[in-house]
């Protein structure tokens, strides 16, 4: 139930930040440089499946390692990596494989996500430690 409640607290948490991030600081910027590749219909099915996921990784990778080692700057370094990692994988992907995807994207999603994913761990680890 522990392992439960933490995963939907970090999920909250993800949620919160990244729907400021790209429903209301980033909106424009994507839209305007991936205009060329946007869908009008947004799966959902497939967002929830990406946060499930992504969740799950922060959580194995990041958060419980942190409080094994009580180390709140250990998760906050340790979350920028994989974040990093993660979001690197998908943008130089893209770079990689869609014609004009654009360098300016890469480099502030790579930041975002790289930030995000500290932020996030960072959070959900003092989360943790109230309900370990």
């Amino acid at each position: 139930m522990k392992y439960l409640l933490l995963f939907i607290s970090t999920l909250v948490i993800y949620l919160l930040l990244d729907g400021i991030w790209l429903g209301v600081i980033a909106k424009n910027f994507y839209k305007t440089k991936l205009y060329f590749i946007l869908n009008n219909y947004f799966n959902y099915y497939v967002a929830i499946l990406f946060y499930v996921v992504y969740i799950v990784g922060l959580m194995h990778f990041v958060i419980l390692p942190g409080i094994t080692h009580q180390s709140v700057l250990k998760v906050f370094l340790n979350g920028a990596f994989l974040g990093f990692l993660c979001y690197a994988t998908y943008d130089l992907t893209n770079m990689a494989t869609i014609k004009q995807w654009p360098f300016i994207v890469t480099v502030v999603d790579i930041l975002w996500g790289s930030l995000l994913a500290a932020l996030v761990s960072t959070a959900s680890y003092y989360v943790a430690l109230k309900i370990f």
